[in-house]
């Protein structure tokens, strides 16, 4: 009888244990809705950026030290960076729709969805995979918005190229590399949306 009573008793309380973790999350499982500020000196190194790169475009990343180096020393440490694939073509105006996941290191990990036109001396068509540093991002809703890009940014080393996005504070450096790396002297920006969308604008 004794033992029947044990029985039920934790039945009860593993029953309970259960309720109280469904009705009243633990705040670490909580969904972060994207508006928390991201902590200062969360960034990332540029020997971990360097070797994240060689990992994600594999024997194409002949110069993409080269490059990463050069968006350090110009910009210091990103604090976010964007692993993802494009497509893109041109003749004179074109548009470039790419899809992947924006890595932070206290704010997870999040979909990101980018799409834009661009206009200028720039031809050409192609599909590739892109990291985009990201800096000074205070929070990871932040980065849903247009970005333009730097005049005379663009730079190229050993089939890596890189370019310069700027909004306000935030600012997002594309490398793309292999034959993906398609270099124009463009007016065009990019808009980051957390749902896919077919309207470059």
């Amino acid at each position: 009888m004794a033992k029947r009573s044990w029985r039920v008793a934790s039945q009860i309380s593993a029953a309970f244990f259960i309720y109280c973790l469904i009705a009243f999350p633990h705040p670490s499982f909580a969904q972060a809705n994207g508006n928390e500020p991201i902590p200062p000196g969360s960034t990332y190194g540029e020997d971990e950026i360097v070797k994240t790169g060689h990992q994600f475009f594999g024997s194409v990343s002949g110069g993409l030290a080269s490059v990463v180096e050069k968006a350090f020393s110009r910009y210091g440490e990103p604090n976010g960076y964007i692993l993802g694939e494009e497509g893109s073509g041109a003749f004179v105006a074109g548009a470039r729709y790419g899809e992947g996941h924006l890595y932070t290191r206290n704010a997870g990990n999040h979909k990101i969805y980018w799409q834009g036109p661009s206009v200028g001396w720039d031809f050409g068509a192609d599909g590739a995979r892109v990291m985009m540093l990201v800096y000074n991002l205070p929070t990871v809703n932040s980065v849903y918005q247009r970005f333009g890009g730097v005049n005379g940014s663009a730079y190229l080393v050993g089939g890596v190229g890189m370019t310069v996005l700027v909004k306000d504070d935030v600012v997002l450096v594309p490398v793309r590399a292999g034959l993906g790396a398609r270099l124009g002297l463009n007016l065009g920006y990019l808009k980051f949306t957390q749902k896919p969308t077919w309207n470059p604008f």
